[in-house]
């Protein structure tokens, strides 16, 4: 037993170090070359809120929290007995509008028929005034008959178009009321994850009331801050890659989408002092379309890790910095610029001859 003890701690003495020094291996094989800018952050996407036009009951909600539903799918129903009564009324006054503005067309076709009568009638009398065979009171009935006929005939026409306009009105007010009942049905604008499930059926919503709120997964994105020394140095759509704590050794890639054009705080998530107490620049790093329509069951917000942007266009990304994602990422944008335009760069990889647009001036870095 004493001579195997100091065998056993020098057996434990070597693990330790080993597994210090492959520790250390891993650490400075990963170190982050000239060139490059990293930041931490945490996966985003935009919540869009799911409420009601107008103020009513919830009968059902379709959908549970968690569950992901597809633009275009109906995940709950309001109340619409009311609106849907008020709207066959409205569709009966419509009708008998139509039904006005034909009895207003009959009328209008009299009129006119009745004063071509009176015309005529007055022509004639005048002729036989002419020849002595009439007298002027004849004339002066018959004219009075024929100005009768024609106030006759401007009402006709009044009333007709007065009906066309009930007629509009009509229309209008149902296809608004239309409009109401559709909205009854609430669907989803966006393909996404229910993140909140904010009513339950029996309760009553006031105009705007949420039902849901959906993260849109189409834009997913994380937000990093840099120091202006790196921000002033970052061109819009370059190159970046995020390392996920779920996947720490699978590199996702991105392009930056947008770069502060004002310097401000690090926010409250940053728990390190000195990083709080400098300027920094909002960066937001967007992952491909193609890759989050790939795997938009799998996508999650929220979750942590480090992002990478290229600051120099000629600066080779570390081979820990490579994964089957990034490869994917590019065989698609090559892809697509190829049919778009055969020669054509690829998307999010700028030419090595380009240098960087900067995003910040240096003079407000300095500041």
């Amino acid at each position: 037993m004493k001579r195997t003890l100091p065998v056993v701690v020098l057996l434990v003495a070597v693990v330790a170090l080993g597994g210090y020094g492959a520790y250390y291996l891993a650490s400075r094989s990963r170190t982050l070359p000239p060139g490059f800018a990293s930041g931490n952050g945490r996966i985003e996407a935009t919540e869009v809120d799911v409420a009601t036009k107008a103020a009513g009951r919830v009968v059902d909600v379709l959908v549970e929290e968690g569950d992901f539903v597809t633009e275009g799918q109906v995940v709950a129903h309001m109340d619409v007995d009311e609106t849907a009564a008020a709207l066959r009324t409205a569709q009966a006054h419509e009708t008998q509008a139509i039904k006005s503005r034909d009895t207003a067309t009959h009328v209008v076709e009299q009129r006119k028929g009745e004063l071509d009568l009176a015309t005529k009638e007055l022509d004639r009398q005048t002729t036989l005034v002419e020849k002595g065979f009439a007298t002027e009171q004849k004339v002066d009935q018959y004219r009075t008959t024929k100005l009768t006929a024609q106030a006759a005939l401007a009402a006709a026409e009044s009333s007709l178009a007065a009906s066309e306009s009930a007629i509009r009105a009509a229309e209008a007010e149902v296809e608004r009321l239309t409009q109401l009942v559709a909205d009854g049905t609430l669907v989803a604008p966006k393909s996404g994850r229910v993140l909140y499930r904010l009513a339950e059926p029996g309760e009553v919503l006031a105009a705007g009331g949420k039902v849901l709120t959906l993260l849109d997964l189409s834009n997913v994105y994380m937000t990093v801050f840099l120091p202006a020394v790196d921000a002033g140095r970052i061109a819009l759509g370059a190159e970046a890659r995020l390392l996920l704590e779920p996947l720490p050794d699978r590199a996702v890639p991105a392009n930056v989408s947008f770069v502060s054009a004002r310097a401000q705080f690090t926010p409250k998530q940053v728990e390190t002092q000195n990083e709080r107490d400098r300027m920094m620049f909002r960066v937001k790093l967007r992952v491909p379309q193609v890759l989050v329509e790939k795997y938009i069951t799998q996508a999650k917000t929220g979750v942590t890790g480090v992002g990478y942007v290229q600051l120099d266009p000629t600066a080779t990304w570390p081979s820990w910095l490579d994964s089957d994602l990034v490869q994917q990422a590019i065989a698609a944008a090559q892809a697509k610029a190829g049919a778009a335009a055969p020669g054509a760069p690829v998307p999010g990889h700028a030419p090595q001859a380009d240098a960087p647009q900067p995003a910040a001036q240096k003079g407000e870095a300095q500041k």
